[in-house]
C-alpha cells in the first residue's frame, strides 16, 4: 500500500517489555510501500557515557531527551511522505511531549497490553535483545496497566496471531480510532 504525496503519517507502536512491539512494528512497516521501523531503543543506545536504566526515577531527564530526540526523527520521516513506524516504549506520560516534538499535528498511537505473564515469558525468550530484568518488566506493565488512555488506542490483549494484530493496527490506522490526539 502506498500513501498518496503529503500523506506521510506517524504511528507509535507501544506497550511494556515483551509486547510485541518491534515484531508489529514490523508488519505493520512492510504493509506500506513507502515506509520507516523506526527502533526506539536506538536512541538509547546512541547514549555513549552516563546512560541510566531508564526505567529508574533518576533517569527523567535523560529520558526526556532522548524521547524528544526519536520523536522528532519519526515526525521528520513523516513530513517526507513516509509511514513512520515507531517502535518503543513511550507510555501515556511521555504522549504528549513525543506529539510535540514529532511536529506533526497527529499521529496514530497503539497500545498492545499482553497479560505480564506473556511479557515476562517473551522477554525472557528473545535472543536478539539485552533486555531481561523480571521486576522492570513488571514494573513498566503496571505503569501502562495505570494510566489512563481511551480503549480505542488499547488492543488488550492484543490477538495470538502476530498478522492479526498487525491487521488490526493497520485497520485502527485506516479508520482513524487511533488517532492523536483524536
Amino acid at each position: 500500500m502506498r500513501p498518496a504525496a503529503g500523506s506521510g503519517s506517524l504511528l507509535v507502536v507501544t506497550g511494556p517489555p515483551g509486547a510485541g512491539k518491534s515484531t508489529v512494528a514490523r508488519g505493520v512497516a512492510a504493509r506500506f510501500e513507502r515506509s520507516v521501523c523506526i527502533d526506539g531503543d536506538a536512541f538509547f543506545a546512541f547514549l555513549a557515557n552516563g546512560a541510566i536504566e531508564p526505567w529508574l526515577p533518576e533517569a527523567d531527564e535523560q529520558n526526556d531527551t532522548v524521547i524528544q530526540a526519536a520523536a522528532a526523527a519519526a515526525g521528520r520521516y513523516a513530513m517526507g511522505d513516509y509511514v513512520a513506524v515507531y517502535d518503543g516504549i513511550v507510555g501515556r506520560w511521555y504522549l504528549d511531549a513525543f506529539a510535540r516534538a514529532a511536529g506533526l499535528g497527529a499521529l496514530h498511537y497503539v497500545m498492545l497490553m499482553p497479560s505480564v505473564e506473556t511479557c515476562w515469558a517473551r522477554v525472557q525468550g528473545r535472543s536478539e535483545h539485552a533486555f531481561r530484568d523480571e521486576a522492570a518488566t513488571e514494573h513498566m506493565h503496571r505503569q501502562f496497566s495505570s494510566v489512563p488512555i481511551p480503549a480505542r488506542h488499547v488492543l488488550d490483549p492484543p490477538p495470538d496471531e502476530v498478522d492479526d494484530v498487525v491487521a488490526a493496527v493497520v485497520a485502527m490506522m485506516s479508520a482513524g480510532t487511533a488517532r492523536y490526539p483524536a
